[in-house]
């Protein structure tokens, strides 16, 4: 009976710390490697969109430099289509996610497990964005302003008139004054 009194004792004492500070660090390891593994599969997903857009990026004309493609190594990877548009996975890690930032919020454009549909909504995304350039760079030729308003005005002659007008006013002061002390 006492030796079980001494066992449930020495059960009840506490781990060292130098024990559980090991412990710590095993697990944390084991959660890394998980998260490590998982972020690779997500950047190899990516990367065979990447791979399957090469087409449809071969095909924009070399003087349209809107698109700027690549994957970003973050804590969630992501492939850049443009400035506002980017690809990541999503929470199941097999579904992708094609989604614009805009003023109002994220917005999702797409989402399919599958590569080739994912490459039709961004070629979609594209010829939107190539034919909202063309509509941007056509512009309206600048008024032309008539020859009397291009001639700049002389700043002497109403500096002059300032001065006049305050040397009067102060003048005028000064005499009103003066007249009010008598």
């Amino acid at each position: 009976m006492a030796n079980n009194v001494s066992n449930a004792a020495n059960d009840a004492q506490p781990m060292r710390l130098r024990d559980a500070l090991r412990q710590a660090r095993i697990e944390a390891a084991d959660r890394t490697g998980v998260i490590v593994e998982l972020r690779d599969a997500e950047v190899a997903r990516l990367e065979i969109l990447n791979d399957a857009l090469d087409p449809l990026f071969a095909e924009i004309p070399a003087g349209v430099e809107m698109f700027d493609r690549g994957i970003s190594q973050g804590d969630t990877p992501r492939l850049w289509i443009d400035m506002v548009a980017h690809v990541l996975m999503g929470r199941d890690k097999r579904m992708y996610r094609f989604v614009q930032d805009t003023r109002f919020g994220r917005v999702v454009l797409a989402e399919a497990h599958d590569v080739p549909t994912l490459v039709k909504a961004i070629t979609d995304y594209i010829a939107r964005r190539m034919i909202e350039r063309e509509h941007a760079l056509v512009t309206a030729p600048a008024p032309v302003l008539p020859e009397a308003v291009k001639k700049p005005r002389s700043r002497f002659w109403p500096f002059v008139l300032g001065v006049i007008v305050g040397a009067a006013s102060l003048f005028g002061l000064a005499l009103f004054v003066a007249m009010r002390a008598h």
